[in-house]
């Protein structure tokens, strides 16, 4: 299962070391961090039934990305801890160069945007927990970018789609596959339902096992 807490509004101005605190099994969470410029922070967790190095090791291999990221199509290596992104909607594409800052294996991934259309940061972390492994991720938006970047792109707020992509990574951490939402048939949901969904604290089914 993964639970959530929405924590919009001004985020920090870089990714705090501390930004993973809060979380625990309970499925609550804190709200996430903020300090008061144009930034949206995301943190969500999910139990999946994996080792943590396994799950590390899935997460660090980013030119699988697009097996499990919604309309990521693209992702290329170009130094050991630097890669190339490319998203992609209907005629529609943006792009941008990432780094590492952090690679702790088995316990952490940090990674920020250096170049492109799309201004970000984030990390992942992996604990061990009964039953498998809690991971929880942080992300961090340029408020001033999102708008022209991944709204307009995808039509989905980026919490949602931070929800839904660690939904396709549960799936294909345990079943080697992840049907992705622009793979299947879906229904479009208004404003309203999506906001009201984002901002209370609840937890989400997984997609089923798939052969």
């Amino acid at each position: 299962m993964l639970s959530y807490r929405c924590g919009d509004a001004a985020g920090a101005g870089k990714l705090r070391e501390d930004a993973g605190a809060g979380t625990g099994f309970s499925g609550r969470y804190l709200p996430s961090p903020s300090s008061g410029d144009s930034r949206l922070w995301v943190r969500i967790a999910g139990l999946i039934q994996c080792e943590p190095l396994e799950l590390y090791s899935l997460w660090r291999n980013v030119e699988a990305a697009p097996l499990w990221q919604e309309h990521i199509c693209e992702v290329r290596l170009t130094t050991g801890t630097a890669s190339h992104w490319v998203m992609r909607s209907g005629n529609k594409t943006i792009e941008w160069d990432a780094e590492i800052l952090a690679d702790e294996p088995g316990k952490r991934i940090a990674w920020r945007s250096i170049a492109g259309d799309f201004n970000h940061a984030g990390q992942v972390e992996f604990e061990t927990a009964p039953d498998g492994t809690l991971v929880t991720v942080l992300y961090q938006f340029e408020l001033s970018k999102i708008a022209s970047a991944w709204e307009t792109m995808t039509g989905h707020n980026p919490k949602q789609a931070v929800i839904e992509n660690l939904k396709h990574f549960k799936a294909l951490a345990e079943t080697g596959r992840a049907l992705r939402k622009q793979d299947q048939p879906h229904r479009s949901k208004g404003l309203a339902s999506t906001i009201k969904e984002l901002c209370i604290g609840k937890t989400i089914e997984m997609p089923p096992v798939m052969d």
